[in-house]
């Protein structure tokens, strides 16, 4: 039996500012945070809907106030960038073969891009009717 002590590394609060791959995945990270919250507002919004539309309007009013339009435009941002990084991410998940050759990474972020084009659009048209 050895008596040395074995090597413990140590890791600060902010390690993972010192690497630009850790840092963009921390901050990913933390978009889903900010997403899981927002997900809960809207359930919120969905249960006083069942409530009746007194109180679906009260929700409505409170969500109408500047600190809470500037945490739809925030979760706004970090859905978007979310998105981003996961369709970048896509192609090394997705191994996809046409035949003898592989499917370029650009037509998997591109279709990506597109579907989400196609949901928004189909949501945007859902709000106006």
């Amino acid at each position: 039996m050895t008596k040395r002590k074995p090597y413990e590394r140590k890791m600060g609060a902010t390690w993972w500012l010192k690497n630009t791959f850790h840092t963009k995945y921390i901050i990913r990270e933390g978009s889903s945070l900010v997403i899981a919250i927002y997900s809960f507002v809207l359930l919120f919004g969905l249960f006083r809907l069942s409530q009746g539309s007194e109180a679906f309007n009260g929700w409505l009013d409170t969500m109408s106030h500047p600190l809470w339009l500037a945490f739809h435009l925030l979760t706004l941002v970090w859905t978007l960038y979310h998105s981003m990084t996961w369709f970048s991410l896509a192609p090394k998940a997705a191994n996809l073969w046409l035949g003898q050759k592989r499917v370029p990474d650009s037509w998997i972020i591109s279709s990506l891009y597109a579907g989400l084009a196609v949901v928004s659009l189909i949501g945007l048209i859902l709000v106006l009717i």
